[in-house]
């Protein structure tokens, strides 16, 4: 399993990354006095709200709530996981991410090895490609393809080719050393019975690259072209650098037509996704060989705001569409939609949409169901709701599923269905929840209290965490927000010239990151020049608080149990210094 990557590389990449270039190489910003705007690229609007800070390397968004430093803007704008995030914007950079090695991790492979790996699965995409023009089984194949309705255009686009008929034409074209064998088998491409003989893992197959999110090539599904040649399609097994659960084919392609994915569908199969893609319909994706996963939702909604699942309308594409449809329900938040269309006997979307066209296919789509009428329909078949053990029945089944979703509305919605097939009311119904309904609009304003003005301070503006004493001692001090200001000032002092966003980065992942965004974009309004004044006789009356709260514990406790000297002498150098203070 690889290490994390080490706390100072994380701050040495945010240190090397320009947040105004980088954000305007994809957005383009426009000065707006120290700092830089454009239209949000995460919502859509008229007038610029998003602005971007070069001194605390931070954007913000006062329309939607974006908000976060460089690694936060490549995972929201090129929906990408953290480490991924770390990854690309290194890329950017010709760094490489090194990874910590604990007592029981495997030696991470070096970024010449990932590009390595990389490489290998690009040619042989590549031989696939070749093999499809060149291969004495050519002229077969490509009448198949046509057979298919596919243009040139789409084969290339989808990097389609043919694995030829021979049992080491791979082998022999990309294993010409000991090393490059056994990196053959061990990404599968090959396999190896007997030691030292190695054959191609795909034989005689139309070949459809599968490509990740930054569009490299990770994996292969390969499609019979006859219906005796054995199973009808093939997938890569797991890798080191595919994982079939978390991939889905034709994502890549689909952020590659469209700046904006309004919609995405999932569909069955490789050949579902690029026959609508020669039909216009450019938002297609299909999982790998298993059921839509938990993961793989989790990228849908993190690059859409709505899903639709189009499966067949027989009893196995109902399943799948079930299995669908709990997998998304914790990605549910308001504002996004998930829909099922299902398709006529004996139809698949490869079918349907040459018999109909895309015009028509899409009619369809826009009269999908939505996921609540797919939620009842599967629930009341297995009840009846005529006598009160069925409509109990139904209850103890559907509260468990409501539970999942994060979005208020949709909870409401669906308990006011529920009611009316149970006779129940809604106000009855949410009691039962066992879980609180998470609030998830945007607090933009919050009172502020000296402990958060001192942090929310701080937190913009690092440098003045050296103009105060750092007295890691009041963290022994009962008052609410005390260690997190020392947390912050200690990161603060520890780097020179260190930014919001390094700061802010520090956190992540903390029950701390929330509000410190929100400090973060807090609009404190204080002059400039006053700025230092007011953190320093802010964080004074914080000690002062501290100082006060230690006297009386020492108070309460002499008059209970008595004091030690040491205590005694304390509690005197603390009534003079609060005295001073207080003159």
């Amino acid at each position: 399993m690889a290490g994390k990557i080490p706390r100072n590389f994380i701050d040495d990449l945010l240190a090397r990354t320009d947040i105004v270039d980088l954000i305007d190489s994809k957005v383009g910003l426009k000065k707006a006095g120290k700092d830089y705007q454009a239209c949000c690229p995460f919502h859509n609007e008229k007038s610029p709200s998003f602005t971007v800070s070069q001194d605390k390397q931070f954007y913000h968004c006062f329309g939607c709530g974006a908000n976060g430093n460089a690694i936060s803007f490549v995972m929201e704008y090129e929906k990408l996981e953290f480490v991924d995030a770390i990854e690309e914007i290194a890329s950017m950079l010709n760094l490489e991410v090194p990874r910590e090695q604990g007592a029981n991790s495997a030696p991470e492979r070096t970024a010449a090895q990932k590009r390595s790996d990389y490489d290998l699965m690009l040619h042989t995409a590549r031989f696939y490609q070749h093999q499809l023009k060149h291969h004495s089984n050519s002229a077969t194949v490509i009448e198949y393809v046509k057979g298919r309705g596919l243009s040139g255009e789409t084969v290339k686009k989808f990097m389609i080719g043919y694995a030829p008929s021979e049992w080491d034409g791979l082998c022999l074209q990309l294993g010409r050393n000991k090393e490059q064998k056994e990196q053959l088998v061990e990404l599968k491409l090959a396999s190896e019975k007997t030691p030292g003989r190695q054959f191609d893992f795909f034989r005689d197959r139309l070949m459809f690259p599968i490509r990740d999110k930054r569009g490299r090539v990770i994996a292969f599904g390969g499609r019979v072209m006859q219906a005796d040649q054995g199973p009808k399609y093939l997938n890569s097994p797991e890798t080191r650098i595919f994982h079939k659960g978390f991939e889905l084919y034709g994502l890549y392609e689909a952020k590659q037509a469209h700046k904006k994915l309004d919609h995405v569908m999932i569909v069955e199969g490789y050949m579902d996704v690029v026959a609508l893609a020669e039909q216009g319909i450019e938002y297609a994706v299909a999982s790998l060989g298993t059921a839509t996963t938990s993961e793989h939702m989790h990228t849908l909604f993190r690059t859409t705001d709505k899903v639709i699942c189009c499966y067949d309308g027989d009893r196995a594409g109902r399943d799948a569409a079930w299995r669908a449809l709990e997998n998304a329900l914790p990605y549910l938040n308001d504002g996004k939609a998930l829909q099922f269309a299902f398709l006529p006997d004996g139809e698949d979307p490869d079918s349907l949409v040459q018999k109909e066209g895309k015009e028509q296919f899409e009619l369809r789509l826009s009269q999908a169901d939505d996921f609540t009428k797919v939620l009842f329909n599967k629930l009341s078949q297995e009840v009846d709701l005529t006598i009160d053990s069925g409509k109990a029945k139904l209850l103890s089944a559907a509260l468990p599923l409501i539970e999942k979703i994060p979005s208020e509305f949709y909870q409401e919605n669906i308990l006011e269905q529920l009611g009316r097939l149970i006779g129940r009311t809604r106000e009855q119904l949410n009691s039962r929840l066992k879980t609180p309904k998470q609030q998830h609009s945007i607090e933009r304003k919050f009172k502020i209290t000296p402990m958060r003005q001192a942090i929310g301070i701080l937190i913009q503006h690092p440098n003045l965490a050296k103009s105060v004493p750092y007295l890691p001692e009041l963290a022994q001090m009962n008052i609410a927000g005390i260690g997190l200001l020392l947390r912050l000032q200690e990161q603060a002092l520890e780097k020179e010239n260190v930014t919001t966003a390094q700061l802010l980065e520090f956190f992540r992942g903390t029950e701390d990151y929330e509000p410190l965004i929100k400090l973060a974009t807090w609009q404190h309004e204080i002059n400039e020049e006053r700025l230092e004044t007011v953190f320093k006789n802010t964080f004074k009356f914080i000690e002062d608080q501290c100082l006060n709260y230690r006297l009386e514990t020492l108070l309460i406790k002499d008059k209970t149990q008595g004091l030690s000297s040491d205590e005694r002498l304390e509690c005197h150098l603390l009534m003079t210094a609060l005295k001073a203070t207080n003159s």
